[in-house]
């Protein structure tokens, strides 16, 4: 009889854990536990009646490195290739991103002209921060906080402007909390081996690739930045989910894990909210670090105690449509300083990366507005009671000021999302390591997988799934 392995968390990571064990030679009985309704995790995105496309979480997904490779071989193996919506890298989305300064919006230098000559919002030109990075010694610290590892490489204005927004656009975080060395590993790696951060990056460039597929090859060749899907970004849980059943594996929506023990026979013992029991040789945990940690037995609590120190932050995010508007610029999107706005980390502009997702109606533009993360709660107070119509408001306001559209938007969704994008603080990378430490002295058959332990992205969630089963299975 195969070993079962539960899977505690049904995300893409949990998601992702799944197929990989599914796709095995010999694969063990799986079952999936998801305490929501859907499967999915924050991949969620809301499809209307003519056609447009909104998405609540991530809405792209980058094509680089092994980790986009192998998800793009995933996704040509699910059969979405024809679903594929890419941007290539001669696109405005691809080209033109924005920072809100000083009641305006600046391009970000590109090319080399922008480079040789101060360019708004930057006093002095790049080169120079450039020049700085080639002369600067090496730091000797193990860990540093990213805006204190860019001041003293590239200087303060690009720490307090391009890299502050920056870290508010990806981690939703504060630069001065996180960790150099967990969040942007290649930089810190480049500095310690090439004592430069550009000549590093510029000679470490060619890593390794990823699973190979006609897919990749294709993004290589057109350069994409990033991809979606015609569906939005939930079509590929729900293609994974169409993977696995039938192939056996048990999916259970509604299964809130609410205790684990371990039987003195080696085996787990899941206890679920409604009082049901599972066993399972080995379990993977895609839940956030925290909520794992409050299913843990009792003789794990070191571990719990690792798992309580990475925080999370909340997230608002601000669907709006508009008709009979024009956007002041063409691009991604634009970030917005914590020195501008704490509480306002950006907007993107849905309607020129994706324009396939506006629908069939009028012309319409898209936008979504992303507020609080490490500031929610000093913006708008407790992520569990704040209300709806407050988020509308401060997101409308934020398009009006920021990018000329008077009219009230014909579409708005609002969703809060609590605790959505862990936060690697100074010493992260301690931290996992002493989890990885307890694990293999205790032999706890238990695996720990998602966006709190290394990386946040949609490729890392799936990577860390990969690599958890590919250990497992050996």
């Amino acid at each position: 009889m195969p070993p079962t392995v539960a899977v505690v968390g049904g995300g893409i990571s949990g998601l992702a854990a799944c197929y990989h064990l599914a796709r095995g030679p010999h694969p063990p009985k799986v079952l999936l536990l998801e305490a929501s309704a859907r499967l999915g995790g924050w991949l969620q995105s809301t499809r209307t009646a003519d056609g447009a496309v909104f998405e609540h979480g991530p809405r792209g997904i980058r094509p680089g490195g092994v980790v986009g490779t192998d998800t793009l071989h995933m996704v040509s193996e699910l059969g979405l290739e024809g679903d594929i919506l890419p941007v290539p890298g001669d696109h405005p989305a691809s080209r033109n991103r924005f920072l809100y300064v000083g009641g305006a919006l600046h391009k970000l230098p590109s090319g080399l002209g922008g480079l040789l000559r101060p360019v708004p919002p930057f006093s002095r030109a790049l080169l120079w921060s450039g020049v700085r990075d080639l002369l600067a010694p090496a730091g000797t610290e193990p860990d540093e906080s990213v805006h204190a590892f860019v001041h003293r490489r590239f200087g303060r204005e690009v720490a307090d402007i391009a890299v502050d927004s920056l870290c508010r656009g990806i981690f939703a975080g504060d630069c001065r909390e996180l960790s150099i060395r967990s969040c942007f590993p290649a930089l810190f790696e480049a500095e310690r081996r090439w004592r430069s951060v550009l000549l590093g990056l510029a000679l470490g460039s060619g890593k390794e690739r990823g699973a190979e597929s006609g897919l990749s090859r294709r993004a290589r060749a057109e350069r994409w930045s990033q991809w979606s899907l015609r569906g939005g970004m939930e079509t590929l849980p729900e293609a994974l989910a169409a993977f696995l059943r039938p192939r056996g594996v048990e999916l259970h929506c509604h299964a809130r894990l609410r205790r684990l023990h371990r039987h003195p026979k080696g085996h787990w013992q899941l206890t679920l909210a409604d009082g049901g029991t599972m066993k399972a040789d080995h379990v993977i945990s895609a839940l956030p670090a925290t909520a794992l940690a409050e299913v843990l037995p009792a003789e794990a609590e070191p571990l719990a105690q690792e798992l309580r120190r990475i925080p999370a932050v909340s997230v608002a995010v601000v669907n709006l449509q508009y008709e009979g508007v024009t956007l002041p610029v063409t691009g991604f999107g634009h970030l917005v300083p914590s020195s501008q706005d704490a509480s306002l980390l950006g907007i993107v502009y849905d309607s020129v990366a994706f324009p396939q997702h506006d629908g069939t109606g009028a012309a319409a533009v898209r936008l979504t507005v992303m507020l609080g993360g490490a500031w929610f709660r000093q913006s708008f107070g407790d992520a569990a009671a704040v209300a709806p119509a407050l988020l509308l408001q401060r997101a409308q306001a934020a398009v009006r000021e920021q990018l000329g559209l008077e009219p009230a938007p014909t579409r708005s969704m609002v969703r809060v999302h609590q605790a959505c994008i862990p936060q690697y603080t100074l010493g992260h990378w301690q931290r996992i390591e002493r989890i990885g430490r307890f694990l293999a002295e205790q032999q706890l058959p238990l695996s720990l997988i998602g966006a709190s332990y290394a990386g946040v992205s949609v490729n890392d969630c799936i990577a860390s799934a990969k690599a958890a089963v590919g250990q497992l299975l050996g």
